[in-house]
């Protein structure tokens, strides 16, 4: 299938996201005729490269693993002035834009075509040459990433410029549900029969079927052209700030959760997870603390925030999660402990949402106590006095009140106690919390 449309895409950041979700669907969509892609990996643009610009991707459904051929795409890596120059004439005649990379933290940086300072330029450009309309997407797992993105960028543009670019361009937030990772291990790839990215390239792609993505409501200005998205399987929503919630404080608390005890339990792979006493333990934990919380907070505002819409959306995730044909590790879904015990990510977050709403998060304390003890296996031994020190060194100076604090803290440390006496069993069935 070659590319059609006459569209410009460009992505920013080469991992599973960019490609299992954004390039796939813009090469689907058919509405694209230049799909341009910037990485800072060169082994990975070279081997792109190398093979005239197509790439391969695995879709995991539930019963089996597709895999897929997209492009050809253009890949530059920004460290080359040739190459910023290029992605700079792209992003001015791009109608849609995405940036998928690992966090906020990677919108600025001293490397040479930072991406603020890439799409600025590329920004004023489309404003001196009256480009097309254009959406930024903001794939980055933060609830403020648009905004975060859009201020970064726009300090970047001289004021003058600003009102003329701002009615050209809408920065996107996103609610990105889509599992996906990068599959190194060369075990894993053989016995799942995973197509690599490159034919020479050492890693593969391996993303769930799922593109029900959520994105805010695009508002350009009256007077302006009409603006029609190439990627229509997106859903816009007048106010995503609910939606992203449910995501961090239920899908992705939740996936850290079993992703913690799967470690403590000593199993490999979220799946493995299915048939154990502990799914019961996570659906617990995603309806009746998670869920419970969001419900009360965002009553009536869709069917999503309702004691049945919350069980399904609980069903059809632990589904996904478990889905064997992903092979999602433990380790992959529960790397980088210290950022996901920050003060607003997803464990503490969804603790100190329950307190708010009156609900004790009993299960998702256990969770954060599982994952300290991944950060410091010491912790085994004197967390009641050594838990506190550490989370607080994650929290830093994070604006917080002192009896949220004290509260949060002492769930997670009575936490330790049902945690260790899992533990001592050898992890047999699941972790009693008591009532």
């Amino acid at each position: 299938m070659a590319l059609a449309g006459n569209r410009t895409f460009v992505g920013i950041g080469f991992g599973a996201i960019q490609a299992g979700l954004f390039l796939f669907e813009a090469f689907k969509s058919g509405g694209f005729g230049r799909m341009v892609v910037s990485e800072v990996m060169p082994e990975l643009v070279a081997a792109v490269r190398r093979n005239r610009g197509h790439f391969r991707v695995n879709i995991a459904h539930p019963e089996g693993v597709e895999s897929a051929d997209v492009g050809p795409i253009e890949i530059h890596d920004p460290a080359y002035p040739e190459s910023q120059e290029a992605l700079i004439e792209a992003i001015a005649e791009a109608s849609e834009i995405a940036t998928a990379v690992p966090s906020v933290a990677f919108y600025v940086s001293n490397r040479p075509g930072s991406i603020h300072c890439l799409l600025a330029e590329g920004l004023r450009l489309k404003g001196r040459r009256n480009g097309p309309l254009a959406v930024i997407y903001a794939a980055e797992n933060h609830n403020h990433a648009a905004e975060i993105l859009r201020e970064k960028v726009f300090e970047q543009i001289p004021p003058q410029e600003r009102p003329e670019i701002g009615r050209r361009v809408r920065f996107l937030n996103t609610v990105i549900g889509k599992m996906s990772g990068v599959v190194s291990d060369p075990e894993q790839i053989e016995q799942q029969r995973l197509e690599k990215v490159t034919p020479d390239d050492r890693r593969a792609f391996l993303v769930e079927a799922f593109n029900r993505i959520l994105i805010s409501k695009i508002d350009f200005e009256d007077g302006l052209p009409a603006f029609q998205r190439g990627i229509r399987v997106f859903l816009e929503k007048e106010d995503l700030l609910p939606f992203e919630e449910a995501k961090l404080f239920g899908h992705n608390a939740t996936h850290a959760l079993a992703a913690y005890l799967a470690m403590v339990a000593g199993k490999r792979y979220i799946a493995e997870l299915k048939h154990s006493a502990i799914f019961s333990f996570l659906r617990e934990a995603f309806i009746e603390e998670s869920g419970g919380a969001l419900v009360r907070k965002y009553q009536g505002v869709d069917p999503l925030f309702t004691p049945d819409g919350y069980r399904d959306y609980v069903d059809d995730l632990l589904e996904r999660m478990t889905n064997p044909f992903l092979k999602d590790t433990a380790e992959r879904v529960g790397r980088d402990p210290e950022r996901k015990l920050g003060w607003d990510d997803r464990l503490i977050g969804t603790i100190r949402l329950a307190l708010d709403q009156r609900i004790e998060p009993r299960r998702y304390a256990v969770g954060a106590a599982a994952a300290l003890t991944i950060v410091d296996p010491s912790l085994w031994q004197d967390h009641p006095e050594r838990c506190a020190d550490v989370l607080k060194q994650f929290w830093g100076e994070h604006p917080r009140k002192a009896e949220e604090e004290a509260a949060v803290l002492q769930s997670i440390s009575r936490a330790f106690t049902p945690l260790c006496r899992w533990k001592s069993t050898g992890c047999a069935g699941r972790p009693e919390i008591g009532r």
